[in-house]
């Protein structure tokens, strides 16, 4: 006797989103349709000024995921920063080659800390939210940078947002106070081996007494 078919007992099956879908495209932006539209989209960007205001944000996902709402108050700059090592004059006196100290030289800031920085210099009446990855070529990174106008009166009628309208908040990303910033300064880690970073490392080391 064949079993009768329960529809309350048959499994759900759950569709992805739209904000799924986007992020499964950008996992891989070298590869299928996203690597012609890069293509595109770089072309576009060397011939733009720098740190740029844009319309809308160009990965919906991670924007909205790092706190961006599209109403009032909120600002999308994307910026352009140059890639690579520092480079230092090379010095005249008698050293081997590896101990002129010339290359391979890296910063004590990522390259998406200098490009939110840069964008706040521009900006001065906006504060830096957080900000995300764009596109890369041989020269130059491109940064998103989500910014909001803590003086703007939805955003202070805003009680997810609304803190950003605090004194205390201001300048906060120059202070390493964004996502990025956090991760520059060791605190997306917990446990064993983090027992200097918290609350900096400058004041573990009595740098800030």
């Amino acid at each position: 006797m064949a079993k009768q078919f329960d529809e309350d007992a048959a499994p759900t099956v759950k569709g992805k989103s739209m904000y799924q879908y986007i992020a499964e495209a950008w996992k891989k932006p070298g590869e299928g349709y996203m690597k012609e539209l890069s293509l595109q989209r770089r072309v576009k960007w060397r011939r733009e000024e720098n740190f740029s205001r844009v319309e809308r944000p160009t990965r919906l996902d991670r924007a909205r995921k790092l706190g961006y709402k599209a109403k009032q108050g909120y600002v999308v700059v994307r910026g352009r920063v140059r890639k690579g090592s520092m480079h230092k004059r090379t010095i005249k006196g008698g050293r081997r080659a590896k101990r002129k100290g010339i290359t391979k030289i890296t910063g004590g800031k990522s390259l998406q800390r200098i490009c939110e920085e840069r964008t706040q210099k521009r900006f001065p009446n906006l504060e830096v939210l957080n900000s995300y990855w764009v596109g890369q070529d041989g020269h130059h990174e491109w940064y998103e940078v989500i910014l909001v106008d803590p003086h703007h009166p939805v955003i202070k009628a805003d009680p997810k947002i609304n803190w950003i309208s605090g004194g205390s908040h201001k300048g906060r990303v120059y202070r390493g106070k964004t996502s990025a910033g956090k991760r520059g300064r060791g605190l997306h880690k917990k446990g064993k081996g983090t027992e200097k970073i918290r609350p900096s490392i400058g004041a573990n080391k009595g740098l800030g007494k």
